[in-house]
């Protein structure tokens, strides 16, 4: 008897190293998996506040308050008399044949399955897409992104003179300091924020990337909302003129909004908002566990 109960002190010693073996790479498993948690909600935390920067783009149109815009112009044209109009438009007609008639035809009917007639879209379509550098493409089957302008000023004003001679909706006015913000929060709500967001940082529908408005003045937000520019449907003639003034002043607004309730985390929405919120619950799950279990014995 005496001779076997050392043995058995040995195989009671042998299992509880062995337990302990066991329970080390469990342990690392954890502490792997809580490195990875942190490095992710790190990662968020940086990638929020990377996103809510305020943006900046070297074509704001009308400026940040995005001004009233004159019918008939470019970029901040004016009307002009009949002789420099029709120089204007003789201008406009020569950097069209270069820059344009290729996918839109000579005569600006358009070309099927290229490219869409340009008759009758009038100057608010032809502002809209090339002061904001959304035209032209480089192959006319891509989505129109904004960019920096392939024209200068002048430019832009004898293009627009040019397709707006063919008849359509002028440049429209605006003014987004005779608007209210709650309005525009509620038109916004109710018919961009399903493909913009409901702070304008864009996503992704049927088809289509959708932009971010932090770069739109206020006279790109009355175009768009005048031609209905790509796969956005036209809705002017669904709004009053006080709420596109209202509608343009909340997008304005959207640029650097009041984050009256904490971490914007971007201004992109819920998503991230409860990514980081299950990743902080998820890690501190994990540490409770953790502290438990070191002191859980056999």
């Amino acid at each position: 008897m005496s001779a076997r109960r050392p043995a058995r002190g040995r195989r009671r010693g042998g299992d509880g190293g062995g337990a302990a073996r066991r329970r080390a790479p469990l342990a690392r498993r954890i502490e792997l998996a809580l490195a990875v948690l942190c490095a992710a909600v790190a990662a968020t935390i940086w990638l929020g506040a990377l996103a809510s920067r305020p943006a900046t783009s070297a074509a704001q149109g009308a400026g940040p308050t995005g001004g009233a815009s004159a019918p008939g112009g470019g970029a901040g044209a004016t009307a002009a008399p009949g002789g420099s109009r029709a120089r204007l438009i003789a201008e406009g007609r020569r950097l069209f044949l270069s820059g344009c008639s290729s996918c839109h035809g000579d005569d600006a009917r358009g070309i099927p399955g290229t490219a869409p007639s340009l008759r009758g879209v009038g100057a608010a379509s032809a502002d809209f897409y090339v002061r904001t550098g959304r035209m032209p493409l480089q192959d006319p089957h891509d989505q129109p992104q904004r960019k920096e302008s392939f024209y200068d000023a002048h430019e832009i004003d004898a293009l627009v003179a040019y397709v707006g001679s063919f008849g359509g909706p002028p440049i429209p006015r605006v003014d987004p300091a005779a608007g209210d913000l709650a309005e525009g929060l509620q038109v916004f709500g109710e018919q961009c924020a399903g493909c913009h967001q409901i702070v304008g940082r864009g996503g992704i529908t049927t088809g289509a990337w959708i932009p971010g408005l932090q770069d739109a003045s206020a006279v790109d937000v009355a175009e768009a909302l005048t031609i209905g520019p790509y796969v956005m449907p036209s809705l002017r003639s669904q709004l009053t003129a006080r709420q596109v003034d209202s509608l343009a002043r909340y997008v304005l607004w959207t640029r650097q909004p009041d984050d009256v309730g904490g971490w914007g985390i971007g201004h992109i929405g819920p998503v991230p908002e409860g990514m980081v919120a299950w990743l902080l619950a998820g890690t501190a799950l994990l540490l409770t566990i953790r502290l438990i279990g070191e002191r859980t014995t056999r």
